[in-house]
């Protein structure tokens, strides 16, 4: 293998390294105490976030999966229940936080091809007032979900009739700037419609930690005290925030490069006729494949002998992100058509 610098790394763009800026820009944060409320670096990107989305407040928190654990049991009681896809990052993804450290039953529905949930399908799912069922508190939604965007239409419908049945409104926003620069629109178009937003920094935006959880003030409140109980209290924090500052300051707008390099990896590797990719629901940085073979594991090896770093799995996702250049997507697509050229993609 080569060094670290020269690696191809496809399998997520959770594997982003801080950039040289923003590691200088981390190191000279000022700092304070952020369980006490002076961390000043904290405060100031969790007043950044809150501006960009448009809601008063918003909390930075170790994760994703923190941020939306603390969404889930600051909307809903214990004994409640939350309606979410089947294939949901809050529902598959994370480790069944909800139900096992909130008390709060998960009712996960069959996702559309396009990744959102049907509105008779969440309508049905809507428990009855009676003491035999958990009350139906929250929906959740994901957008981006699988790399695809959620239409805007489709996310007003359904934050009405989340409305119209008293139900609160959740989006797992982890790459919702990539839906946003997808659309052509302010981020605050799309989180406008729910009571509260999640969205990962350190995915496509390039921090090494850390999500923001937006929402209301007496919302944020009550997601700050459970922080605390789940063990994610921060103390001189700002050193990671500052790297959440500059990511949203220089980093969203450079999404559509990621976009635009996987579209041309996904089309590059459609002309392959080992493969099946999938180019219709290619929308933003994530290209899905299959080998027709079922050889993966053998692609991934090979690859891995190139330093190009895949996920071995029967559907494999390719992910974009700002550590990958158009070089690299070349240099991939070159590398792949070699292993099918040779004895690899024969056996």
């Amino acid at each position: 293998m080569k060094l670290e610098d020269s690696l191809v790394d496809l399998r997520s763009d959770t594997v982003t390294r801080p950039s040289p800026e923003m590691r200088r820009v981390m190191a000279a944060a000022p700092v304070g105490d952020d369980v006490w409320g002076d961390d000043p670096t904290v405060i100031r990107l969790e007043m950044l976030a809150a501006e960009m989305m448009g809601t008063q407040a918003s909390l930075y928190v170790a994760s994703g999966t923190m941020s939306n654990l603390l969404a889930i049991i600051s909307h809903c009681q214990r004994g409640e229940e939350y309606i979410v896809g089947q294939d949901a990052h809050t529902y598959k993804y994370e480790a069944g936080g909800a139900a096992v450290l909130g008390s709060v039953q998960p009712q996960p529905l069959q996702l559309e091809p396009d990744g959102s949930i049907a509105l008779e399908r969440i309508r049905a799912a809507i428990k009855p007032d009676d003491f035999h069922f958990a009350i139906t508190r929250l929906l959740c939604l994901e957008n981006t979900i699988g790399g695809k965007v959620l239409a805007m239409d489709y996310i007003d419908a359904a934050s009405k009739l989340a409305q119209s049945h008293g139900l609160q409104h959740h989006l797992d926003g982890a790459r919702v700037f990539n839906a946003a620069v997808k659309l052509g629109i302010n981020v605050q178009d799309i989180a406008r419609h729910f009571d509260s937003i999640s969205v990962c920094l350190s995915k496509g935006l390039g921090t090494p930690v850390g999500s923001v959880l937006c929402g209301s003030e007496d919302f944020i409140k009550q997601a700050r005290r459970w922080r605390k109980m789940l063990g994610g209290g921060l103390r001189q924090a700002g050193i990671i925030a500052a790297g959440g500052i500059h990511a949203l300051e220089n980093n969203i707008d450079r999404l559509q490069i990621d976009h635009d390099n996987a579209a041309l990896l996904g089309n590059g590797l459609a002309a392959i006729e080992e493969l099946e990719v999938d180019l219709e629901n290619l929308q933003t940085n994530m290209v899905f494949l299959r080998t027709r073979d079922g050889n993966y594991q053998g692609l991934a090896d090979y690859l891995q002998a190139q330093n190009i770093l895949i996920e071995a799995a029967e559907k494999i996702r390719l992910v974009t992100h700002l550590d990958i250049s158009r070089d690299d997507i070349q240099t991939v697509i070159t590398s792949i058509k070699a292993y099918y050229a040779g004895s690899g993609g024969k056996a």
